[in-house]
């Protein structure tokens, strides 16, 4: 069975006149007459009666009706929302980000962009910069939104944002009374910190920071959420250094002071190998949302 023999049918059903049938599907009547029958024999079914008067449908032709409608529609209807997906106005959109994006470009920048593209469902995870670069190499993202990322052959990153980083102190360290925070009060400390691996980039531009002056803290914590960074200092295990839009996040306990030197970390948009025709609207909308 073709799906040019499922137009004939309908069309003839709808009319109930081969010859009207015809002239709608821009065609003679006898081959499409030639057509019904020919569908009739491979279904072993009579889908219409016919006298020398008039044509109606059998009580198979009636089923068969509303089913062969209903696969038309649905075909015509991915068809279109093909075209659509194609165009950059609907489908889904994959999207990863680091954690600490949450107080800086993601908010504003998605609600821009869902305002854009209304049909389009976003798909947000929270992953660290590592995991998102393999899962874009993979196809499985379609952009990311990471820090400081390494170059990656095959990737665009476009520049979001940068900003300072700064020293995250329990509000009853000694450094908390300091106006600057220099590389050697991290001298010894205890400091929590995203792991290497996870991150490479960010925790790279920490650690020279800390090793223009000899600074040797202890990573006591490796953890991969800016939150769960917060809630480790806001208890006492250890000092950190974020970006500067932490302060965002007002965590009781928790006090951020500027760097010497106000060394800087630089949030990236990432597009996959395959990304959603869209993508480039939504990081305008991330870049248009600093």
């Amino acid at each position: 069975m073709e799906l040019r023999q499922l137009r004939y049918f309908v069309a003839v059903a709808d009319e109930l006149h081969f010859g009207r049938a015809a002239e709608r599907l821009h065609m003679t009547q006898p081959p499409l007459t030639v057509a019904v029958r020919k569908l009739e024999a491979e279904l072993g079914v009579e889908l219409f009666e016919r006298t020398t008067r008039s044509v109606s449908l059998t009580a198979a032709g009636r089923m068969f009706r509303q089913r062969a409608g209903a696969v038309l529609d649905d075909l015509d209807a991915a068809v279109a929302d093909l075209g659509d997906v194609a165009a950059g106005v609907s489908g889904r959109v994959r999207i990863g980000f680091v954690s600490s994006a949450s107080y800086s470009v993601l908010p504003r920048g998605l609600q821009a962009f869902q305002e854009l593209r209304p049909r389009i469902r976003l798909e947000p995870r929270s992953l660290t910069s590592a995991e998102q670069i393999t899962l874009l190499l993979e196809g499985e993202l379609d952009v990311g939104i990471l820090r400081d990322p390494l170059a990656v052959p095959g990737l665009r990153a476009t520049l979001l944002e940068s900003e300072d980083l700064v020293a995250v102190l329990p509000a009853n360290d000694p450094l908390a009374a300091e106006s600057t925070v220099t590389p050697l009060g991290f001298h010894s400390k205890d400091v929590v910190l995203f792991p290497f691996e996870l991150m490479p980039g960010f925790v790279s531009a920490v650690m020279s920071w800390l090793g223009g002056a000899q600074a040797v803290p202890r990573i006591v914590q490796s953890v991969i959420h800016q939150e769960t960074v917060l809630g480790l200092v806001s208890a006492g295990v250890g000092a950190s250094i974020l970006p500067a839009s932490v302060a965002r996040f007002h965590m009781p306990g928790v006090v951020t002071r500027p760097l010497l030197g106000s060394p800087s970390t630089e949030l990236y948009a990432v597009e996959g190998q395959r990304p959603h025709p869209s993508t480039g609207l939504l990081i305008d909308s991330l870049r248009d949302s600093r």
